[in-house]
């Protein structure tokens, strides 16, 4: 089953994970690495990955 656009979120959850998106970006920009950023955000590495990728 696929979900509807935004997953299913709230519009206030998409928020939410907009902002850990782009904090997570603010990490990238000085050189933290996946396994830093995931702890600090508390997410998978493995998202980590994907957003690093897109960056």
């Amino acid at each position: 089953m696929r979900y509807p656009q935004g997953g299913g979120l709230t519009p206030e959850r998409q928020a939410f994970r907009e902002r850990i998106r782009l904090e997570a970006a603010e990490l990238f920009a000085v050189g933290a690495s996946n396994a830093e950023v995931a702890k600090d955000l508390r997410v998978s590495v493995r998202s980590v990955q994907r957003w690093r990728r897109t960056w």
